[in-house]
């Protein structure tokens, strides 16, 4: 080779000659003459590029199917091994020779450091401590089976499987493959399957959290018990080391971390020092277990693991995921699958025992988790779903595998089958859990969800959403003016809003007490500042409020509080605005993503919404009801939503405090009705075409409702001096606008539907409005040009659910404007359509949807 030196290295015991080339990392170009693949650079470049091109088409090919990308990567590897491309004897010695596997083997392992150690960074220790005895059973029960079959099946196994290997040592490593759950991999799953929110999918995330910890410390044990023969004291130092490190991690890794993130303020990018230092000490706590006899992953996963949750996590996560999980994992499973040869499976034999005892043990992970799931009330369905996803293989497992063919624990054929079990078994469980378990099956038969149906004297379920503690003050003062009694009582969950940084496993957290003398991160101070104000209400008011903080990405956090609406019974959820009110009185958007949250309760809630725009409704809180005193006016144009509107606002005035004054639009003679044109079709996609059968107007059912409702509240509020009711007569949309000008300003709180019934008061509205997911009038009342000083309410009455074969996915762009209209039933509308929701007929229309586009409701 080309510029060759050698080298003369001596010691005591020998001397050898040493030759290397200088350029034997990178080439001197083709040009030259030079082969790329006889160096390591440009050899490495092409395998990565190989390894990552052949993992993206299967994750493409594979989509279709739902898999996660562990598969494809599992394939991919299996692929470029010698069971498929690498029998190729030229294409395996050129592109995967023998002296490349140092450098490739120790690039994957880097990459298999950083990214266990983002998987304990998505881990929540805490939920460890804090996690339910259904949880920690179903954990068990998944561990437990599958870890006495592997034991029992060690036996059977032991003399055709592995050679020169101790029973135990044996038996730790097939029990531990055998009831793993893959935590990173099941977290993906459930994402997919949209259950991630569901209290299936949480209490899976738990039990999944629980069994990974299990597998580390067993697996722990494992690798040290390989080595007892050796060093008879060996496994023993081994374990008390781990335990050490485990115990430094928690006392001084876990406090010093706590320290760094108070460091950084609250909104601002944390320091570049503290993420180059971490990342150094994954590579450290890396190099701590190894050297003490413990593989790498252990020490970067459990440094990841008490890293607390924040800002810092999110970091970390944001800097790290991407380049490691998409560019250096797919190395470590193609290492694997260079080790996967299915040609070596030639034992027939050996073959049925071991997919037998995979059978078995996976079937055995299904039965103790539907035992446990029954024991626990929970349906067979879910109990069978849950045990499916329990039974989630991956990363873990190849890692476990990986390490049992190092200390020689398995051989080529055991290992190549358990790879393909793997695959298999993993492969299997998003269909099938899809087959059998279907979330919407679970939809709550309770017949309250809005606040018109239920009597005046009935219990009123409400859900108070709050984002900062800037939200409280206002809410707690809407819940006081609603007038809570012995004879009309407010049963209020408080749910704390909190966008989950750093954390893949969305939490649900009840708060049972306060929990003082303790350093609190920022998340926990807001949520402490906020069980102490509703404390305060409580304390004055009797009300009971329960706070519940939901710990979900800002994407599927319309999830947790739609479930938790539904889970609770609730006739009516209060969403605060997206924007708050600045010094001069204008609104000033306090997070985009709020927004977005709004816009999807409106589509998926279970009951009636209001979303409370707050321009600081009755100033301070936790004040009596002999001092409260607010102005109540309704605008009322007609339709579910207005009726949904008075029917709260009504509750509202029963309150001794609270006057209200109700403005009901009536057209008058020069009022022109709009035409509404009817289109072809409803809906249209590559499989369905789904066409008007019968068209009808709607409207005069719609008014006669109105009247029938108003007549009502007027004959149930006569001689009440502190109701108001009167009618404006105006012929467009500039009369109504000047008549809601002309009303007095001493009104604190507007309650509006947020869809009135279309009609000439009401039409063009929305060609300027700035926010259409309040509708016409409650988009005007927001503007800051309009009622700077007062507060407002948007109401939407729940109506019923569409069939989801019909609206689509729950955020496709045209699910919003058909939902609005069915809801509100105007104009064009389709009969024949099958029953929804509680009792409702779904008549369809469609000349809002045609006539506006861009997806606008209106």
């Amino acid at each position: 080779m080309a510029n060759q030196q050698t080298v003369n290295v001596s010691n005591a015991t020998d001397t050898g000659l040493v030759c290397y080339s200088p350029t034997w990392i990178t080439t001197n170009g083709i040009w030259q003459g030079d082969n790329p693949l006889h160096y390591s650079f440009p050899l490495f470049t092409i395998q990565l590029t190989l390894v990552v091109v052949a993992t993206r088409v299967l994750t493409f090919l594979l989509r279709p199917l739902r898999q996660p990308r562990v598969i494809a990567e599992i394939i991919g590897g299996i692929i470029l091994g010698p069971s498929v491309l690498g029998r190729n004897k030229n294409f395996a010695s050129s592109i995967f020779p023998l002296h490349s596997v140092t450098v490739l083997e120790t690039i994957a392992n880097i990459g298999l450091v950083y990214f266990l150690f983002i998987v304990g960074l998505e881990m929540d220790i805490n939920v460890i401590r804090r996690t339910r005895a259904k949880a920690l059973l179903i954990a068990g029960a998944g561990m437990v089976i599958p870890f006495v079959i592997g034991i029992s099946s060690s036996f059977l196994l032991k003399e055709s499987v592995s050679e020169n290997v101790s029973q135990v040592t044996f038996l730790l490593f097939l029990s531990v493959g055998l009831s793993i759950t893959a935590f990173p991999v099941l977290a993906r799953i459930l994402a997919e399957l949209k259950l991630l929110n569901t209290e299936l999918g949480r209490l899976a995330m738990s039990a999944a959290i629980i069994n990974d910890v299990c597998a580390w410390v067993l697996l722990a044990l494992a690798i040290a018990v390989n080595d007892r023969d050796k060093n008879a004291l060996a496994s023993v130092w081994v374990v008390l080391s781990g335990v050490v490190f485990v115990l430094f991690s928690l006392l001084v890794l876990r406090p010093a971390v706590t320290w760094v993130t108070r460091k950084t303020t609250e909104g601002e990018a944390v320091s570049e020092i503290y993420i180059c230092a971490i990342m150094l000490g994954v590579m450290v706590c890396a190099f701590t277990t190894d050297i003490i006899g413990i593989h790498p992953v252990f020490g970067a996963f459990m440094f990841g693991l008490v890293i607390p949750n924040g800002s810092l996590g999110g970091a970390l996560i944001e800097k790290l995921e991407d380049f490691t999980s998409g560019l250096l994992l797919p190395l470590f499973f193609a290492i694997s699958g260079l080790r996967t040869n299915v040609m070596t499976i030639t034992n027939e034999d050996t073959w049925a025992i071991l997919m037998l005892v995979i059978v078995l043990a996976c079937a055995g992970k299904v039965v103790g988790t539907l035992v446990v799931a029954l024991f626990m009330k929970m349906t067979p369905r879910e109990g069978i779903a849950l045990g499916l996803l329990m039974n989630t293989k991956g990363l873990i497992e190849m890692i476990v595998l990986n390490i049992g063919m190092d200390k020689k624990v398995l051989d080529e054929s055991s290992f190549a089958i358990m790879v393909i079990a793997a695959v298999i078994m993993t492969g299997m469980i998003t269909p099938v859990v899809t087959t059998i378990y279907k979330p919407a099956r679970r939809f709550l038969p309770y017949k309250r969800r809005t606040v018109e149906k239920g009597k005046p004297e009935s219990l009123l379920r409400m859900l108070v959403c709050v984002h900062t503690s800037r939200n409280v003050p206002t809410i707690i003062n809407l819940l006081e003016a609603s007038h809570a009694t012995k004879k009309s009582p407010i049963s209020v969950h408080a749910l704390h809003l909190v966008e989950l940084t750093g954390r893949s496993s969305a939490m649900i957290i009840v708060h049972s007490s306060r929990k003082s003398g303790r350093h609190m991160n920022r998340t926990e101070a807001e949520s402490e500042h906020i069980v102490n104000a509703f404390e305060n209400y409580v304390g004055v008011s009797g009300v009971a409020v329960q706070l519940v903080t939901a710990m979900s990405p800002f994407a599927t956090m319309h999830e947790d509080i739609c479930n938790l609406a539904e889970e609770k019974r609730a006739a009516l959820i209060i969403l605060p605005f997206h924007k708050h009110q600045t010094v001069d009185g204008g609104l000033e958007t306090t997070n985009p993503a709020f927004r977005t949250i709004n816009q999807n309760v409106l589509v998926n809630a279970p009951c009636s919404v209001g979303i409370l725009i707050d321009r600081g409704l009755g100033g301070t809180t936790g004040i009596s009801a002999s001092h409260v005193c607010h102005h109540l006016a309704v605008l009322f144009f007609g339709g579910p939503d207005d009726r949904e509107a008075l029917a709260y606002a009504s509750r509202m005035a029963e309150h001794p405090g609270v006057s209200l004054t109700v403005v009901r639009f009536l057209p008058g003679d020069e009022a022109v009705e709009p035409e509404f044109p009817v289109a072809d079709t409803l809906y249209q996609d590559d499989s369905k075409n789904l066409r008007i059968l019968t068209v009808l107007t709607d409207n005069d059912r719609e008014h006669h409702l109105d009247d029938g409702y108003i007549a009502e509240f007027r004959l149930r509020t006569v001689g009440d001096e502190s109701i108001m009711y009167t009618e404006k007569v105006v012929n467009n949309v500039e009369e109504s606008i000047a008549a809601i000008r002309s009303m007095d300003s001493i009104h604190d709180l507007f309650v509006v539907g947020r869809a009135q019934r279309v009609s000439s008061l009401t039409t063009g509205l929305t060609d300027w409005s700035e926010c259409p997911e309040l509708g016409p009038i409650g988009d005007l009342l927001a503007s800051s040009d309009f009622a700077a000083t007062v507060s407002v309410l948007i109401m939407q009455q729940y109506v019923g659910v569409l069939p989801q074969e019909v609206v689509g996915t729950p955020n496709s762009p045209q699910r919003e404007p058909y939902l609005h209209n069915v809801s509100h039933r105007n104009s064009a509308v389709v009969q024949d359509m099958p029953q929804i929701g509680g009792g409702f007929t779904a008549n369809w229309t469609t000349a809002n949807a045609t006539s506006h586009g861009q997806g606008s409701p209106f």
